[in-house]
């Protein structure tokens, strides 16, 4: 998307800023150019219709800079910037491909350096933790499994804290990736996740805490899914009858991703099933 910026480069005014600042830049493709414009047309039309006082634009260009401060290698602020402003489960299901089980957001937590282990692999931190078996399986939209279909999890402890979190537990503790067997089907030996609350101490908690908002998110695994010749899934699997399923902080509860343990020989268990739709990996 282009627009026309009539007059010479300095003669700026509130008429003409807009298109001024679209016109200045030149991207590579046509798709990156409309969602700049689209950008920064929404973002000047904001100013305008609110009367942003200069005052208030420094107070938000340094809440975006505090951000950025309090961002790490374990922590993403602008992820969780986007999680609590529904921003991240709005683009989970717009994009999301037909027929494939429901996506849902990443959140600020994930680390993509999970160890590799076999099928039936146990993720507990301890031996002595009450087990959980999660067993599922892939399959295609067509109904089959999917072989080579490979899962990334990562969950919270019965504390509520995921392992990078937490010192007291091993680093790679209750998260793994893990390639499925031929027929898609999968399974380890785990904990019941606990809920928490998101990080509340930086600027997202501020802003949580102005609104009046809790921080509490509902007990739930993370599971990233890949296959060839399908598009990849990022979505969560969250506990039934956990107090905060009506009131999660970053909207991220879908009815389809609900589950109910059930007991099998005196063992919890969760039964899992994701469907993945063809396309580009």
């Amino acid at each position: 998307m282009t627009a026309s910026a009539p007059g010479p480069a300095y003669d700026i005014h509130p008429g003409n800023v807009t298109e001024k600042v679209i016109a200045s830049f030149h991207m590579r493709s046509e798709r990156e150019s409309q969602l700049l414009a689209g950008l920064v047309t929404h973002l000047h039309a904001f100013a305008r219709e609110h009367h942003v006082t200069h005052e208030e634009w420094a107070k938000a260009v340094g809440f975006l800079f505090r951000c950025g401060e309090i961002s790490s290698e374990k922590r993403d602020e602008f992820m969780l910037l986007s999680d609590v402003l529904g921003l991240s489960s709005l683009v989970d299901m717009t994009d999301a491909p037909k027929g494939a089980t429901e996506g849902s957001v990443l959140g600020p937590f994930y680390a993509s350096d999970s160890p590799l282990l076999p099928i039936g692999a146990d993720l507990r931190a301890s031996p002595e933790d009450a087990p959980l078996l999660v067993r599922g399986v892939v399959r295609s939209t067509g109904g089959g499994g999917v072989p080579g279909a490979s899962i990334d999890m990562w969950q919270t402890n019965v504390n509520g804290l995921y392992a990078t979190q937490d010192d007291a537990v091993p680093d790679d503790a209750l998260r793994c990736k893990m390639h499925c067997a031929p027929d898609g089907s999968f399974h380890f030996t785990t904990v019941l996740p606990g809920p928490y609350m998101v990080p509340d101490d930086g600027p997202v908690g501020e802003l949580l805490r102005a609104g009046g908002r809790t921080a509490w998110r509902p007990a739930h695994f993370h599971f990233l899914l890949r296959a060839d010749g399908h598009r990849p899934i990022t979505t969560e699997i969250f506990i039934a009858g956990d107090p905060h399923l009506g009131s999660d902080a970053v909207f991220g509860v879908r009815k389809s991703l609900i589950v109910e343990p059930v007991t099998e020989d005196g063992q919890r268990v969760v039964e899992l099933a994701f469907t993945l739709a063809p396309g580009d990996a």
